[in-house]
């Protein structure tokens, strides 16, 4: 049993310069392939460097690996995989822009448009205003369909993620770290014209994907599955469906997960939940409560969570009535990614002993509530981790 809480994140960290212009340049075929990968191997040394000189325990390579031409945003932790999956035709449109209104009927949920969420009916001028900061950061890039049988052909790419990652840690004398990759219900919320049913698509990129996965846990990595949609979804639901169909919803997603790793050591696994992760009111974000009985289902090592957001940080108490599977982790968000007041250690420190209190200190791993490039500047963002392993001294001393 370590004498410590041990510290993490989930995944997004901010892009170096370097790194943002050599990745414009490719956009623009002014480099070569070799020289941008030369700055990008040495962006992830000293990303994975800061890291351990803050003190962060289980660390990965900021998803610089997960950056698509010309795409610096945080969109790239969902538009990585758009070169990596067979079976998609690029189109012109981007998720924000599609307008369409597709409503659901009980017993048979459709995701609508992302501009027609709830949330966003509520408070559309808030959302119409520039100033607003709702989507600070955002870029606007097309998005693929669905067109053909899905596959994985992303081998190349993977492995240089994980070499990237894996090199780092060897040149820096550190072991412990993580790879984030897409679920198959996150990768599966494109537009579909190929496959009959929704959970056919799920299916597909649950299969397709599982060779991303073994081919992170395979070098002695943890993989985080970045699942969003197990959560942010119900917002993007029209009308609001039942609480009962949503669960239903979620439980094939689940499954589906469940079965594409069924081959990893759990051990090796972490399941990321957020709901969403853009600048916004959240009021009709669906309560943790009405689904941490099916996220429990994931057969995962650890479950990560937003638990400082303004909207969720009250959600510790879900754990006094729903215990840990023998032998997972929490991974709790004690830093938030969705404003710019740097959390104080001792805030930090009270949130995990909140936690630890309930499941055990042992079985806490702090964390953030979501990646935290391209949401907020730079400098904040370190900011926040350094009060994130500071609080973690904190609570160690306390629990131990």
């Amino acid at each position: 049993m370590s004498n410590k809480i041990l510290t993490t994140h989930v995944g997004s960290l901010p892009r170096t310069p370097e790194l943002l212009e050599a990745n414009l340049k490719r956009a623009d075929g002014a480099i070569s392939d070799e020289a941008f990968n030369e700055i990008l191997t040495e962006s992830v040394d000293k990303v994975v460097k800061r890291q351990l000189d803050l003190g962060l325990d289980i660390i990965n390579e900021g998803e610089y690996g997960h950056i698509t031409s010309g795409a610096v945003d945080y969109g790239a932790w969902w538009n990585y995989s758009f070169t990596r999956l067979g079976g998609l035709t690029m189109t012109d449109t981007d998720r924000w822009a599609n307008q369409e209104k597709v409503r659901s009927e009980p017993g048979n949920i459709k995701l609508t448009s992302f501009i027609d969420r709830r949330d966003r009916a509520l408070f559309s001028e808030a959302y119409n205003d520039p100033e607003s900061g709702i989507f600070t950061g955002r870029k606007k890039v097309g998005n693929p369909e669905f067109t053909g049988p899905i596959t994985y052909i992303g081998q190349d790419q993977v492995a240089a993620d994980v070499k990237l990652l894996r090199d780092a840690l060897d040149r820096a004398g550190a072991q412990h770290g993580f790879v984030a990759a897409l679920s198959p219900g996150s990768a599966a919320r494109l537009n579909n014209k190929y496959y009959d049913t929704d959970l056919e698509v799920v299916q597909a990129c649950g299969a397709a994907l599982s060779e991303e996965y073994k081919a992170i846990t395979d070098a002695g990595l943890v993989v985080q599955f970045d699942a969003p949609d197990l959560a942010e979804a119900w917002d993007q639901i029209n009308p609001e469906p039942s609480v009962e169909d949503f669960q239903a919803w979620v439980r094939e997603r689940i499954d589906v997960l469940n079965d594409s790793i069924k081959d990893i050591p759990r051990e090796l696994t972490r399941l990321h939940i957020c709901w969403g992760s853009w600048h916004g009111p959240h009021v009709t974000d669906i309560p943790f409560e009405d689904i941490i009985d099916e996220i429990l289902r994931a057969k995962v090592g650890g479950y990560s969570f937003e638990g400082a957001s303004p909207r969720h940080a009250h959600e510790w108490r879900v754990w006094k009535e729903h215990k840990l599977p023998e032998g997972t982790v929490i991974y709790p968000g004690v830093i938030s990614h969705n404003t710019n007041a740097v959390e104080h250690p001792r805030l930090v420190a009270d949130r995990i002993i909140q936690f630890a209190e309930l499941v055990g200190p042992e079985n806490v791993i702090a964390s953030s509530d979501c990646g935290l490039g391209g949401r907020i500047h730079h400098q904040i963002a370190w900011a926040k981790l350094d009060s994130l392993v500071k609080g973690a001294e904190l609570a160690s001393k306390e629990l131990f």
